[in-house]
């Protein structure tokens, strides 16, 4: 796709129907991979039990240095493995707590308590656990929750393109952020695609970052759009990328990355997280460089909240900008996404 979709935004009353959001959860988070760890945190023979959407995961390293994503349920009688408090655990067999059903770190069953007095002949080989579509990119593990996500590389055509090489460098963990935002999760993605803002609402702060709009250059790809600005030196470029469904990429010239995602929550909230990652000599200036994000992140908070007040009956959306192209591509992809329910009748218009 070389340039963005004709104007129209979505229509508001989207962003205030429980139906609309139950097809959200149904028919478009399904269809994407989504981050939900560090690949730095995650060494090889530890695990790590994470909530992706309400859904409870297991991701597991082995000694062959393999990831991979389990649901977080014994087979037997649903009860988790490991907690989300627990953090990061070494790990070299997973123990059910319930009734002790004894498997490896690749999935595979090596025992249950008192195999013999099974009701039935028992096969520990029809007992799996499920697994889920994990992959490493850009120093992150990506879950896929649903069967028949697009492939991770289509996800991220554009950042692939456009920045393989600093995407390939491994980087660590250097600061990490979340929190609530009383908004739907579209109108804080809308607001990070939202090019036309910066000048105005962040003056002293990203703006700073960016530079002159005059100098703003945006591309598109299938999925992922790009912000590029010339960076300090001139030379090289600060780039933002939007990335379905509600996720933001950027790169810095000198290395670090962040990826920030508007988790949904309800229609009038959602879970901001911040993953800030760079080399490894940086690691000691994570929470300076966190602060930096998160002073124009609470200056957005204000914005996005507001128009979730205004997001109510009677609001329409004015007419969009050249600057507001990246929210009406990445809303094309997603009203595409929905078209069967649109094309039936079956959702608000």
């Amino acid at each position: 796709m070389d340039s963005a979709p004709a104007a129209a935004f979505l229509p508001p009353e989207l962003y205030r129907s429980e139906a609309v959001a139950a097809l959200e959860r149904q028919h478009v988070a399904t269809r994407f991979w989504h981050p939900v760890a560090a690949a730095a945190d995650l060494p090889p023979g530890h695990v790590l039990a994470v909530e992706l959407l309400g859904l409870p995961v297991l991701l597991c390293r082995g000694r062959d240095g393999v990831v991979r994503a389990f649901r977080n349920r014994c087979p037997h009688r649903a009860v988790a493995f490991r907690e989300p408090a627990e953090g990061t655990v070494a790990c070299r067999r997973l123990v059910c707590p319930y009734h002790g059903w004894t498997y490896d770190l690749g999935g595979t069953l090596l025992a249950a308590a008192r195999e013999a007095e099974f009701v039935e002949p028992f096969d520990r080989g029809a007992w799996p656990l499920e697994g889920l579509g994990c992959e490493l990119r850009a120093s992150l593990i990506w879950v896929a929750p649903g069967a028949d996500p697009i492939p991770l590389d289509d996800q991220l055509d554009l950042p692939l393109q456009e920045a393989a090489t600093p995407l390939s460098q491994p980087l660590v963990p250097l600061a990490f952020h979340r929190q609530t935002l009383a908004c739907n999760w579209k109108i804080a993605h809308d607001n990070t695609l939202d090019d036309y803002h910066v000048a105005i609402a962040h003056p002293t702060t990203l703006h700073r970052m960016q530079g002159p709009v005059r100098h703003y250059s945006h591309r598109f790809g299938t999925w992922a759009n790009l912000l590029a600005t010339p960076w300090q030196d001139g030379d090289t470029e600060f780039l933002t990328f939007g990335l379905p469904p509600w996720n933001h990429l950027l790169l810095w010239p000198d290395g670090r990355l962040a990826l920030i995602q508007f988790l949904p929550e309800n229609l009038t909230s959602c879970t901001m997280q911040v993953w800030l990652l760079g080399p490894e000599a940086r690691k000691g200036e994570g929470e300076v460089l966190m602060a930096e994000m998160v002073s124009f992140l609470a200056e957005d908070r204000v914005l996005v909240e507001s128009a979730q007040r205004g997001y109510g009956e009677g609001f329409l959306s004015g007419p969009p900008h050249r600057l507001e192209a990246r929210i009406l591509h990445q809303q094309a992809i997603y009203a595409a996404l929905l078209e069967p329910w649109y094309a039936s009748g079956r959702m608000p218009r």
